[in-house]
């Protein structure tokens, strides 16, 4: 009688795969492939993705970790085309750059790649960078505790899906950029019941981040305290957590959720770009909507919120201040090739329809500058100063305002947009 041989256990699932010319050229990344993954990962080279997407053993795929260097940005298209591949199978992409050029890593964000480390890979990147990959899906929440009360106020859960950043930025001192900020925030949060669907569970969860650290007065136009814990956060991003940044946050009329500027004026360099990463990524995590109150002042981490933003949206006037204002900044982001083509232009207290001279120089500021003006809002009035006086969004002082009228169309077109994008991504 013969024996039947053991059978062999079946080899682990491969949950991960290096992507490279030559991964021997990247060999910090295999050390921290193996001390996360074990033996759990594979290596591919360019040619041999594309076909192992398509086989059996990748239906337990994660993520591809893509290592480039600087003599592989002519395979720029290649990696574009892998990446799309990766997004239509649902595998997320993390980008691993050695000297390659800021245009190329932007592009190739741009095209879906859902995180970035540099190489050499610093202390714990690629665990970080996995970690975020390996988001929590929709449901998972943090109960958030009063600091000063005890009492917990509201549980936040993850959206399931990075959200949208939206910064805003006054190319001039009182061009109603908070004014802006604070009212877009509140219709984003408003949206779905504009639209009559009265289904909380959809209502978009939306975030409002004052960031100007020094004159910052959204907890003003908004009627809030400026909280010590604003402070602590921002002076500890290395330690942020969901409930560290939760609790940091404060509730406005059950529906916005707001990062006041600090209690005191502080320098804006206390911050770091790396801080601003880390408060942005969490937020994203948390939020449909994430909208930015900037600072007028350009700092080294602008570049790090334009980078995370989808759209940028930059205030100005129809005054020679903000024509001026706008040139510079245009040139700045070009001097340091910066997605300037993120920027939309919202002229502030625009004129009426009827005036056409006011239109005439509406358009010869539009040619005189080499920019497209998008979005041209209407003055407000007295009506617009006497809602941030109470701390009042302008649909709850004035709904038939017509800037808030305006400001309501492009919620509902943002949020429009975005449910149409998370669809085709499903």
């Amino acid at each position: 009688m013969t024996s039947t041989p053991a059978l062999m256990p079946e080899p682990a699932p491969i949950v991960a795969c290096t992507v490279s010319s030559n991964v021997q050229n990247f060999d910090l990344l295999i050390e921290d492939m193996e001390a996360e993954l074990g033996d759990k990962w594979g290596d591919l080279t360019y040619d041999d993705v594309l076909p192992f997407l398509n086989q059996t053993d990748a239906r337990s795929l994660e993520f591809l970790a893509v290592a480039l260097g600087a003599e592989d940005e002519d395979k720029l298209s290649v990696v574009g085309e892998i990446i799309r591949a990766a997004k239509e199978k649902k595998v997320k992409v993390i980008l691993v750059a050695e000297d390659l050029g800021p245009m190329a890593l932007h592009q190739l964000l741009r095209l879906g790649a859902d995180d970035f480390c540099p190489y050499p890979l610093p202390e714990g990147a690629l665990h970080e960078a996995i970690q975020r990959v390996r988001k929590p899906k929709p449901g998972v929440s943090v109960q958030v505790v009063d600091p000063e009360t005890g009492e917990t106020t509201v549980q936040y859960g993850g959206t399931g899906r990075e959200g949208v950043v939206l910064p805003v930025h006054g190319l001039a001192g009182g061009i109603g950029a908070t004014t802006f900020a604070c009212n877009l925030a509140w219709e984003l949060a408003n949206v779905v019941e504009d639209e009559k669907d009265k289904d909380k569970a959809k209502a978009p969860r939306v975030c409002l981040l004052d960031l100007d650290l020094q004159y910052g007065s959204v907890a003003t136009y908004l009627d809030l305290a400026r909280r010590e814990s604003v402070y602590e956060l921002l002076s500890d991003t290395a330690s942020m957590d969901n409930e560290s940044f939760s609790n940091a946050l404060q509730l406005y009329r059950d529906k916005l959720h707001v990062l006041s500027a600090p209690a005191d004026m502080l320098p804006l360099d206390i911050v770091t770009p790396a801080d601003i990463e880390r408060l942005i990524t969490v937020a994203r995590r948390l939020f449909d909507f994430v909208v930015i109150d900037m600072p007028s002042t350009v700092v080294p981490w602008t570049e790090t919120i334009l980078h995370a933003s989808q759209l940028y949206f930059a205030l100005l006037e129809l005054d020679m201040r903000s024509a001026q204002n706008t040139l510079r900044f245009v040139r700045a982001l070009k001097a340091e090739e910066l997605p300037f083509e993120k920027l939309r232009y919202v002229l502030n207290r625009a004129p009426k329809f009827t005036d056409l001279s006011g239109k005439a120089r509406v358009k010869r500021l539009s040619e005189s500058l080499d920019i497209k003006i998008e979005l041209q809002l209407p003055d407000g009035g007295p009506q617009v100063a006497e809602a941030n006086d109470h701390g009042l969004p302008l649909s709850e002082h004035a709904a038939k305002n017509p800037l808030r009228r305006d400001v309501m169309k492009l919620a509902a077109s943002l949020y429009a947009l975005t449910q149409a994008e998370a669809v085709a991504a499903e």
